[in-house]
């Protein structure tokens, strides 16, 4: 499984009215920070594997998008942390984790 990058907040829109069906996983991924490359390494590696396949997921780079990362970070009620993931369910924040903490067994534990 892949995810798909959103770039705009027409996406970002998108999303969170498909949370209300499905639900969404977001990382919030720095191109700069070597913390959170191990986090979209984790993150691949976890959609490589065995993922939830009830749920889409999708990556939002913050310096490339910033506008689209503030707007989920005012939209969630979510401090803006990078790297972020966040999994989404009703148009709500339903759990979030970041830095070292966004590994595959911890998404493998909230996600499965």
């Amino acid at each position: 499984m892949n995810w798909k990058e959103i770039t705009t907040l027409e996406e970002w829109n998108e999303i969170m009215a498909k949370s209300t069906e499905r639900g969404q996983v977001i990382l919030k991924h720095s191109t700069t920070c070597p913390v959170s490359s191990n986090a979209l390494h984790e993150y691949e590696q976890y959609l490589q594997d065995t993922p939830n396949q009830d749920l889409d997921y999708t990556l939002v780079k913050v310096i490339e998008s910033r506008p689209v990362s503030n707007k989920i970070a005012e939209d969630l009620n979510v401090k803006h942390e990078s790297p972020q993931i966040i999994f989404i369910k009703d148009e709500a924040k339903y759990w979030t984790t970041s830095h070292w903490s966004v590994t595959k067994a911890h998404m493998t534990a909230v996600l499965d």
